[in-house]
């Protein structure tokens, strides 16, 4: 089972805090690292977090919410076998021509070792702040994904669409992997039609072996559906820490084949980090 962390870019106070943290769990042998993402924190909203039960995202306006490529530019320029991926950003409300800009340079300067996880967004207002539409957020992300495959083919773009207008250009560099890994996030919505059609791998925001089960179950029927084998889509959970090899066991025979650890509310992240690496890595 591959173990990675999530967030290293949310909390923290320097650019060290970052380097040190991804340096730390390399040597302790973990898989990747991964970022959160809000561009902004509104500092009232009445949008609703899906993933908690109070609706709540839990993070005040004034938590440092570090760019995640930025964040990860920084972990690449310090490490040599550490995985970088985004858990997840928010493709709907930017532009895809950057992103897919961004994603393939941030592969390319780490030598093939990012994942791209996108999510369709829930924050209305985050929407709002930056000018962009709230509604058809995502038809909007699918079209994106697939304009984004486009530009990383390395052949002249054309693509026209309700959101896309794109003709006669290409833009270097392509990422080392190919195909390049683009991870769904999510549980809510088409997600599982989109991860069938769309995504090399799924990021599923729960830990539970129970729920994951009924979902791989959803994703199966989509895969299915279009013929797609549902063992070409690398499947990523939260893991809260506990339960040990046992409990990773359990994950492994839904399907998982990678979990990650939430560092926020940890007493001591770092002497966590390294129990859990004697653990299950060691």
């Amino acid at each position: 089972m591959k173990v990675g962390i999530i967030p290293i870019n949310i909390g923290v106070q320097s650019a060290g805090d970052i380097v040190q943290t991804a340096q730390l769990v390399e040597s302790l042998g973990y898989e990747s690292v991964w970022t959160f993402e809000h561009v902004v924190v509104p500092v009232n909203y009445d949008s609703k977090y899906p993933y908690n039960k109070s609706g709540n995202m839990g993070a005040a306006p004034e938590t440092n919410f570090v760019d995640p490529l930025i964040a990860l530019a920084a972990v690449a320029s310090a490490t040599t076998t550490l995985r970088l991926a985004t858990g997840v950003n928010i493709l709907s409300q930017v532009n895809p021509i950057y992103m897919a800009k961004q994603a393939a340079s941030l592969d390319f300067i780490s030598n093939g070792r990012f994942m791209l996880g996108v999510g369709i967004g829930w924050l209305r207002e985050e929407f709002e702040a930056l000018g962009v539409p709230f509604e058809r957020r995502g038809a909007r992300f699918d079209d994106y994904v697939m304009g984004m495959r486009k530009i990383w083919s390395g052949e002249v773009v054309s693509h026209e669409s309700d959101f896309i207008s794109w003709n006669g250009f290409k833009s270097y560099p392509l990422p080392i992997q190919n195909p390049f890994p683009v991870i769904m996030g999510g549980v809510k919505g088409k997600i599982f039609e989109r991860t069938a059609q769309l995504g090399k791998g799924w990021f599923a925001p729960t830990g539970d072996p129970a729920e994951l089960m009924n979902h791989m179950k959803t994703l199966q029927k989509e895969c299915d559906a279009i013929g797609r084998d549902i063992s070409e889509i690398e499947i990523t959970c939260m893991w809260p820490g506990i339960g040990g090899r046992d409990f990773l066991g359990e994950l492994e025979a839904v399907g998982v084949s990678r979990v990650v650890m939430p560092m926020m509310g940890q007493g001591d992240p770092m002497e966590t980090l390294r129990k859990i690496a004697e653990e299950v890595i060691a």
